[in-house]
């Protein structure tokens, strides 16, 4: 009699247990599809806006606000999708109940928040849009690898990310990939560029990687302590009023600046011709907010290096795009620069998947212990 109550327990907590691993295991391949999906649109995302941008200097633009303008105007694109899944979350019964688990920051907290990571994202944007003003495209792609370095110092700080034996020789690799572009030849700045510019570029295109990186440790510390729920709507939010405040800034410049009566001429003397002028600017703005969301959603997923990493990794894409698209010279110091980038990357991934099977084991550690 023992044993038969025995096997009806086993036979009862049987198919529990496989219903609860089953889920776990739908649950991890889901997320990592999505985190798969946000990584394309990162890279293509980035390689696209990267190559428009230095297209807009390159054919006859002149205006830095306007460079700067087209890396952060576009979230409207995304509004629509927005307001759609908004209206399906109020009619999803659950949703309410989800809501009142976590507390709701206050609105002037809120409003702090959006207003910091916005001017943020502006002054990024603007040392961006010097940077592809002077540099050629290839430089200013592998001078970004140094980002991480600037994310892994701010994460510590803030969010205090662990740096490992593999982490630290990612960022000692792609730093070094970074600097070893200051001994690049400057002969191979573009057409009209003076030394002063070309030197100007450089240091702007320093500046923006690390406030790129302070901006992304910025926003994994207010998922973490100020919006703290889960949700994807939280994420949207976070790209909508960020970009909001960032536009709002930039156009402020853009009209204080002046550079909004040239438009004209610019137009007329682009290369391509004015239709181009228009095509331009719309897919660039386009091509900015598709790498911008992926990016925020990595750093949402998983961390705000991790999202680093994958825009280190579309290294290799840009500048080899360049030399088709621009002409660039790949010379042997950026040939050894992007050897340097992949092997970092190689380096945190290794890191990323050992961390990856760690948690696993303890999970699965965990869940036998509970049914035991």
């Amino acid at each position: 009699m023992p044993d038969t109550d025995a096997n009806g327990a086993n036979s009862s907590t049987g198919p529990v247990s496989e219903r609860r691993d089953f889920r776990s295991h739908q649950s991890y391949m889901i997320r990592w599809l999505r985190i798969a999906l946000y990584t394309i649109l990162v890279l293509c995302g980035q390689t696209a806006a990267t190559l428009l941008t230095r297209l807009y200097f390159e054919k006859g633009g002149t205006s830095k606000w306007v460079g700067t303008l087209i890396q952060v105007v576009g979230f409207p694109i995304i509004l629509p999708y927005y307001l759609i899944s908004q209206r399906k979350l109020l009619t999803t019964p659950n949703s309410s109940t989800a809501a009142v688990k976590t507390k709701s920051p206050s609105l002037l907290l809120l409003a702090c928040v959006y207003v910091y990571l916005g001017l943020l994202a502006a002054g990024n944007a603007y040392l961006y849009s010097v940077g592809f003003e002077y540099l050629p495209v290839s430089t200013v792609a592998l001078i970004s690898a140094s980002q991480l370095a600037f994310n892994a110092f701010f994460s510590y700080f803030l969010n205090s990310q662990k740096l490992t034996p593999f982490i630290i020789n990612s960022l000692v690799l792609l730093t070094t990939s970074s600097v070893l572009l200051v001994a690049n030849n400057s002969s191979e700045r573009p057409p009209g560029v003076s030394n002063g510019n070309y030197v100007l570029g450089f240091i702007c295109a320093i500046f923006a990687t690390a406030t790129y990186g302070l901006l992304l440790a910025s926003q994994q510390l207010a998922f973490r302590k100020v919006l703290k729920r889960q949700s994807f709507k939280v994420v949207m939010d976070l790209i909508i009023y960020q970009s909001l405040v960032a536009s709002i800034a930039t156009s402020i410049g853009f009209f204080a600046s002046g550079d909004w009566k040239l438009l004209k001429r610019e137009m007329d003397g682009y290369a391509l011709g004015k239709v181009s002028y228009v095509m331009t600017l719309l897919w660039t703005t386009v091509a900015w907010q598709v790498f911008i969301f992926g990016g925020v959603a990595l750093v949402f997923e998983l961390s705000a290096l991790f999202s680093n990493v994958i825009s280190a990794l579309g290294l290799p894409i840009t500048p080899i795009a360049a030399i088709f698209v621009f002409h660039d010279k790949m010379s042997s110091i950026k040939g050894i620069s992007m050897v340097l980038a992949i092997w970092g990357f190689v380096s945190y991934a290794y890191q990323h998947y050992l961390d990856d099977r760690k948690l696993n084991a303890e999970t699965k550690k965990a869940n036998e212990v509970s049914e035991a």
